[in-house]
């Protein structure tokens, strides 16, 4: 067993007020927590990761090349590998997410990214 304790995983800021929590996970998967503020977007992009985006609290937009999806508390999206996409606070409060990814990845995807 590896718990890990909110308080004290790794954290990322790419942007101001976008937040991202790394929690208990392996190489074959891992949990994101994020927060997002209103009006903020991750850029498009796409990875070899499915992925499950979760909303906890908020509202999120999910764009991808052919279409869109907001989602409200408790709602989520499944993305298959390389489908690009991009994720959008669209309400007037802070988004809580969480997203489930596999395999599991790093923070290096975002780190390690050129722009």
């Amino acid at each position: 067993m590896e718990p890990v304790d909110f308080d004290e995983a790794e954290t990322y800021e790419p942007e101001d007020g976008w937040r991202r929590v790394s929690l208990a996970g392996s190489e074959k998967f891992t949990f994101e927590w994020f927060e997002k503020p209103p009006g903020h977007s991750s850029p498009m992009h796409d990875h070899e990761n499915e992925q499950v985006c979760l909303v906890l609290k908020g509202e999120l937009t999910i764009y991808t090349d052919d279409d869109e999806v907001t989602l409200g508390q408790y709602d989520s999206v499944w993305l298959d590998a390389w489908e690009s996409h991009r994720v959008e606070n669209t309400g007037d409060e802070l988004a809580i997410g969480l997203d489930v990814f596999a395999p599991g990845r790093g923070f290096d995807f975002w780190t390690d990214r050129e722009e």
